[in-house]
């Protein structure tokens, strides 16, 4: 039987330890996941999420209006028997995609998600929105420093959300 003399390692040691080989790790990840890291940073919209017009949660998000596109595919259910978990997911054909949001204009806040494309990723998300009541749901991509957007009406039945 063998016994060491010397100082047991120490809590702090050890979560150092960890951390030196977790910073060392990010060496390896592909470019697009430090910049996901990267724009997990960035400061957060809160104007824009208190804003409950969507005109004016689009302005606080990006300062400008969008134009429709039709390289923007938006899925969303013609109608949604809960309106607390309404599938929408958005996919684009456009280039340089850096942010897409969706917007629900007649809940008390128009800004429901925005998410940060990081450069070389494929442009698409997906979530479960909760809907209020019967609205439009717009998605805006902005590309190449412009915006485009996308819009569909989504029925929410009665016994929804807002029901």
């Amino acid at each position: 039987m063998t016994t060491t003399t010397g100082p047991h390692p120490t809590r702090r040691l050890i979560l150092q330890g960890a951390a030196s080989v977790t910073l060392l790790g990010l060496g390896n990840l592909p470019f697009g996941a430090i910049s996901a890291l990267a724009a997990a940073n960035d400061k957060y919209p809160d104007e824009a999420f208190k804003q409950k017009n969507e005109a004016d949660a689009i302005k606080a998000l990006y300062g400008k209006t969008a134009e429709p596109s039709d390289k923007i595919k938006l899925d969303a259910p013609e109608i949604a028997e809960n309106g607390g978990v309404v599938p929408i997911s958005v996919t684009t054909t456009l280039d340089k995609v850096t942010t897409i949001s969706f917007f629900v204009a007649e809940n008390p806040f128009a800004l429901a998600a925005s998410y940060r494309i990081p450069d070389g990723t494929m442009p698409g998300v997906a979530n479960r929105l909760k809907m209020a009541k019967t609205t439009n749901v717009t998605a805006i991509v902005e590309a190449d420093g412009k915006l485009y957007s996308a819009t569909k009406e989504v029925k929410v039945t009665v016994g929804g959300c807002g029901g």
